[in-house]
Formats: C-alpha cells, sequence, structure tokens
C-alpha cells in the first residue's frame, strides 16, 4: 500500500461508517434520545432453561432481582435490537432462535417468534440495520441468515444457510455493514464473507478464509469504535490478535498474551470488548479466572497489558454496560454475576457488586431501550 494510502482509507470507512448509522433502522439521533430511559439485565441461565431481568442502578452499579422468562430450550447468546425494542436468544440444546419483545417501561419479555435454526448455535449477531440476524453453529458448521420483520419476528425460513466448518463460534459485520467475518475455534480459521444488505446475502470474501496456526483457536472478535481494526481472542493460544481491515480481509498484526507469565494451569479464553472510548481491551480467561485488560494505542494497533483482574470461576461472558462506566461478568461455574467499574481509582476495574443468579450462567447482555421525547 503506498504512502499515504492507509489515511485515506481510514477516512473513507469512517464515512462508511457514519452513512450506515444515519441510515440504518436501528439508529437513533441525539434529538431522539434526550430523554434518559433504564437499563435492563438479561442472563442466560441454562440449567433453568430460562432468562432473568435484573434491574441495574446506573449510579452504583447494583443489580437487583426482578423477574424470569422459561424458555424453549437452554439459552446461551444475546443480542439486541439498536433502539432496544427487541432481545434475541439462541437454544444451544434445542437448535432454535428466539426474539422476544421488550417492555420499554420494566424490562420484561414477551415471546414473539421461535425457529428451528441449527444444532449448537454458538453465536447470534444482527446486522447493522436490525433487519438480519446471523447466527454462526458450533456442531452444525454453517452460518445463517434470517430476516427480522418490524415487529421483531424471525423469520420462518433462513434467507441463506452457507456450510463452513466445525465449532463456527461467532458472527460479527464490520461496522460499515460490508463485510462480515466468521472465527472457527475448532479448523483455527477465520470466514471472511461480503454482506450485500438490500438483499440480506453472504458472498465469500477472497480470500474465503484467514488460514491460522494450529491451536490458536479464533473465538471472538471485537471491532475499535472508529478505526478498520478488529480484535480477535483466541481460545486454545491464550491470546489475543490485533487485525488491520485491508480492503475487504482481515490483515494479522501483533499478538499478545491473555495470561500472567508465571501462570501454568489450563486455560481457554472466552469473551472480548473493547470500551467505547476505544483506548481499552478486555478478554476473559477460563482457568486463570481473570479479565485481561489491555490498553490501545491511539492508532489501534498496539496493546499494552494493563491488570490481570480476579473474577468469577469460568467467566464466560461478560458485557459492557450502555454509557461505559461498568462492566458485568457471568460466572459460568458460580453462577454470581459481578459487577464492576470502570475506570476507577483503584485500578482500572474494580468490584462493586455480586448477585447469585443461577446454574450455569452462560451470557449477560444490558439493554437501555431509546426513549424519544415529546
Amino acid at each position: 500500500m503506498k504512502p499515504g494510502c492507509f489515511g485515506d482509507f481510514v477516512a473513507v470507512w469512517r464515512l462508511s461508517l457514519l452513512f450506515c448509522v444515519l441510515f440504518s433502522g436501528g439508529a437513533v439521533t441525539a434529538d431522539e434520545s434526550s430523554v434518559s430511559s433504564p437499563i435492563f439485565v438479561y442472563c442466560s441461565v441454562a440449567d433453568e432453561r430460562s432468562i432473568h431481568l435484573l434491574s441495574f442502578d446506573a449510579e452504583s452499579g447494583r443489580v437487583a432481582r426482578k423477574v424470569s422468562l422459561k424458555t424453549p430450550g437452554e439459552p446461551a447468546a444475546l443480542t439486541s435490537s439498536a433502539d432496544g425494542r427487541w432481545l434475541f436468544a439462541s437454544m444451544r440444546d434445542t437448535g432454535q432462535l428466539c426474539s422476544f419483545g421488550i417492555e420499554p417501561a420494566t424490562g420484561r419479555l414477551t415471546l414473539i417468534s421461535t425457529v428451528e435454526a441449527g444444532a449448537d448455535p454458538a453465536q447470534i449477531t444482527l446486522d447493522r440495520t436490525g433487519r438480519y440476524l446471523f447466527a454462526a453453529y458450533y456442531v452444525a458448521a454453517k452460518i445463517s441468515v434470517h430476516q427480522v420483520d418490524s415487529d421483531g419476528r424471525i423469520s420462518e425460513r433462513p434467507v441463506q444457510e452457507l456450510p463452513t466448518a466445525e465449532k463456527a463460534h461467532a458472527i460479527v459485520p464490520d461496522p460499515s455493514n460490508r463485510l462480515v467475518f466468521v472465527p472457527h475455534t475448532g479448523p483455527n480459521r477465520i470466514y471472511q464473507f461480503r454482506f450485500e444488505e438490500l438483499a440480506g446475502r453472504l458472498l465469500p470474501g477472497f480470500p474465503r478464509f484467514l488460514q491460522l496456526p494450529d491451536q490458536t483457536g479464533p473465538r471472538h472478535l471485537a471491532w475499535h469504535p472508529t478505526l478498520p481494526i478488529a480484535y480477535v481472542d483466541n481460545e486454545q493460544g491464550n491470546s489475543v490478535t490485533v487485525y488491520t481491515l485491508r480492503g475487504s480481509s482481515l490483515v494479522p498484526g501483533e499478538t499478545k498474551s491473555t495470561i500472567p507469565e508465571d501462570f501454568r494451569g489450563q486455560n481457554s479464553t472466552a469473551e472480548i470488548r473493547v470500551h467505547p472510548d476505544g483506548e481499552h481491551l478486555f478478554v476473559s480467561n477460563r482457568g486463570v479466572n481473570s479479565l485481561a485488560v489491555f490498553r490501545i494505542s491511539a492508532g489501534g494497533d498496539q496493546l499494552t497489558a494493563l491488570e490481570q483482574v480476579p473474577c468469577e470461576p469460568v467467566p464466560r461472558s461478560f458485557a459492557i454496560v450502555p454509557g461505559g462506566r461498568h462492566l458485568l461478568l457471568a460466572g459460568e461455574a458460580s453462577g454470581n454475576l459481578q459487577v464492576f467499574e470502570i475506570g476507577g481509582v483503584r485500578g482500572f476495574l474494580r468490584e462493586v457488586d455480586k448477585l447469585q443468579v443461577g446454574q450455569r450462567l452462560w451470557w449477560v447482555h444490558a439493554v437501555q431501550p431509546a426513549v424519544r421525547a415529546r
């Protein structure tokens, strides 16, 4: 790439990102969201086959039980529409995808639709318009695209299903909504697709996938909020790799360990999140049972280890609360939901609350429904 071209590429990428936000169906402008709304926390509790709703105090970080809703199977991955009207969940044991309506005042859920989808949907994600639901299947070795109508209902039949490989673990569109990436822990690959937004269809990228070394295990992927840079945690590699988007393909950069140098036990990474400030990255470790905290360089392509924060055992999922002040962590083995304050004076992460939710606490997701000014 010629000198100066990357700067031009970043400018074009940011422009396309802005265009996507402005013209997506789920976007909320500053004028529309001028009235504050409550934050609701949803937890997938596999052993109970239920999704628990918790209240959340945005000032103190305290959480409290509200109500739970039985689900058709063991709920796992959760995601929501940008306006907070709909919650979506995958049922890993029954291979179903479900959508729920969110009552904006109370956060209570109402089941809208359940569709048969495929064996073990490990992760689900909406495209940036909110009109399509992507799913990656760990056992079925495929990905799918379902349409979501204006009432939050998932289409009975998928718009598209594509075979990939075993252990598809995540499916994530880029912020411009032009590209989709699918990490696979089994074959150590990241599949690449182009996305036709109007038709809701995926086309193979070039190359079709990135082949990574054995025992890497690319698992989940998170984007920098303003730069064409992605971060992927490596489940078997106990590390995180920085990728730069060049054209329509990811190019690997540096890789950093997520575990302490003196740790000698078994470990695997799970979730990865980038803070909205674009300056901090978090990765959860199952084995060490910690959150690895990194500082992101101004250019986004360099990571510096900051902290190893002890956490609940088997931290399969964690989420950053809207506004960026708190982090919620689900301890799968303990059933405890742990709340951390972000950016505290006594360490970057500081525990402020803990709540027993239920056995096999698989996923946590925070939603703040949009409230339109009258």
